[in-house]
């Protein structure tokens, strides 16, 4: 049997003009055909979106200030921001502006479902090659079939994934089996659309969370290694349960988290997959050779990699940026086991900006610019994402066993994350301002009041009701030190939005000379606005509290 499946048809509008009779008579054939496993995995190199959401979850969070704003000092400017729909993400408004830009809510929203079509084409071929044991008319060998498998675990994995980003921004923040059922979904896409004008329902969150847990669990099963000649491009084994270990997190099942993020490291020791980048910073040429080392497969533990044309980078210098508070609480800040004379120490060689224009990372958002014509000077800017590390997924175990009441083995894992940003080259013991982390430092320095924004009232008990899992106050500072900890290792890559949401977090964003926003916890504004095209469409918008 010969499977033909039919993915891109482009509609043409006749229009009234005899001369192009005979031309409009010959439609074109604009069909893409799948008929075997090489042509499914090749679809699937761009079921990934190259759209970010970096940029919506920075100007959403705390990690981003108003620098026309006045700081501690008095000192206020006059800049412009980057883009429009900035101001309106800043004040958590709902975005109408800039629509096009490939980093607004409209580019996720595209983006994501793009990548979903691809994802449903290839499930849909694949799911009936598995169900006649026939790839062109010729039966599957053992071979044939386990690439398959492999094929349908990835697509599965892009479906879940995506629907998941798509959740985390257009939705308030999982709310338990429950009171998620009277939170509004996603439109969940499991087919091809075949229709012409189709009207969706965005369903509950409650069902949008069942639809990833099953494409997840699918996923799981099915993933490989093996067929891949750069595993960390795709959903391989580690970044797999490395998403199911995040995506349990914000379903608060815990003992789900720490199975996952253990089965991430795929029985290796995670000081194995430490981050060297922060022994090595000091070694690069510079910003941009460290950058691509700090994205790069050769690192252990970076366990999957995102290429995204997101333009983030030459947001520096306008108007929102991580200045004052922002970088008080990441990149600039103390912690419990460095001091604030400086910053981090390892970020000695790699931070960058000053108060006028706040500060960068540049590892986490270097720009890499891919040269269309180099004498023209044109082409295409990427932005490398550390979608999924072992750094980032030893934060998620740390918080899991807090709440399993294992206070000493979240200490491991937020001791081995420390430990990773000792700075190593030419400080010496004698002057090296960072510390090997002690859990007194932890419970002394999170009780203190004098450490502005780093400290936040946690409401996670109020968004997500548990009756096993309550924050109680011996392990709150550790919890304190987690969220501290993943502010540090995600900044500049809008993930602080999403832990914000579950977390149930306060934010004040000071605005202009002398005006504020406050975003509540659980405000419905914590639910970025779906795109105002989409509404046009018929598609039930987001709420709002007033």
């Amino acid at each position: 049997m010969k499977l033909r499946y039919k993915i891109l048809m482009i509609a043409v509008a006749l229009v009234g003009l005899s001369s192009c009779k005979d031309f409009l008579e010959t439609i074109p054939d604009t069909r893409v055909y799948l008929q075997n496993l090489d042509q499914l995995e090749q679809l699937l190199v761009s079921g990934y979106m190259s759209n970010s959401y970096t940029v919506v979850g920075e100007m959403s969070s705390d990690n981003v200030d108003d620098l026309n704003a006045p700081s501690s000092t008095g000192a206020r400017f006059n800049y412009s921001p980057a883009s429009r729909y900035h101001e309106q993400l800043y004040r958590w408004e709902d975005v109408t502006l800039d629509i096009s830009d490939e980093d607004s809510p409209s580019g996720i929203w595209q983006g994501c479902y793009s990548a979903i079509a691809v994802a449903n084409a290839v499930i849909e071929v694949a799911d009936e090659m598995e169900r006649t044991g026939e790839i062109e008319g010729q039966p599957m060998t053992p071979r044939d079939k386990a690439r398959l498998a492999a094929i349908q675990g990835e697509a599965h994995m892009i479906r879940a994934y995506h629907h998941y980003i798509l959740a985390q921004v257009f939705c308030m923040p999982y709310r338990g089996p429950e009171l998620s059922k009277n939170e509004l979904g996603i439109p969940y896409a499991t087919e091809v659309e075949t229709r012409l004008n189709p009207k969706y329902e965005r369903g509950t969150l409650e069902e949008t969370y069942q639809n990833i847990e099953n494409d997840l669990q699918i996923g799981l099963a099915k993933v490989s290694d093996d067929f891949y000649d750069v595993p960390k491009y795709h959903f391989n084994v580690a970044a797999t349960n490395a998403f199911a270990a995040r995506f349990y997190l914000a379903k608060r099942e815990y003992d789900k988290v720490v199975k996952y993020a253990t089965a991430s490291f795929k029985g290796n020791d995670p000081a194995t997959m430490r981050n060297d980048f922060w022994d090595l910073s000091e070694e690069f040429y510079d910003w941009d050779e460290g950058a691509r080392y700090y994205t790069s497969v050769e690192r252990p533990g970076n366990f999957m990699l995102f290429d995204t044309y997101c333009t983030y980078l030459r947001d520096y210098g306008y108007r929102f940026w991580t200045a004052r508070d922002g970088a008080a609480a990441t990149v600039l800040g103390t912690g419990p086991s460095w001091t604030s004379e400086a910053m981090i120490p390892a970020f000695r060689y790699c931070l960058g900006g000053s108060d006028n224009y706040g500060y960068v990372l540049y590892c986490n958002c270097w720009e890499q610019f891919e040269y269309t014509d180099k004498i023209a000077g044109i082409g295409y800017v990427h932005m490398v994402r550390n979608e999924f590390t072992s750094q980032e997924t030893l934060l998620f175990r740390a918080e899991a066993n807090l709440f399993l009441g294992n206070i000493d083995a979240a200490f491991e894992d937020l001791y081995l994350w420390n430990h990773e940003h000792l700075m190593q080259g030419d400080m010496s013991e004698n002057n090296r301002s960072m510390k090997e982390l002690e859990k007194d430092m932890i419970v002394n320095f999170y009780k203190r009041s004098d450490i502005g924004g780093i400290n936040k009232k946690f409401h996670i008990d109020e968004v997500c009701p548990s009756d096993k899992y309550h924050l109680t106050s011996d392990i709150e500072p550790y919890l304190q030190c987690v969220q501290h900890f993943r502010r540090i290792q995600t900044v500049h890559e809008g993930q602080r939005w999403f832990d914000i949401k579950r977390y149930g977090l306060e934010v004040t964003h000071l605005w202009g000379k002398d005006d504020k926003v406050v975003l509540k916890s659980c405000d419905k504004r914590y639910a970025i606005q779906i795109p105002a095209e989409v509404i046009g469409a018929g598609l039930q918008p987001n709420p709002r509290d007033n």
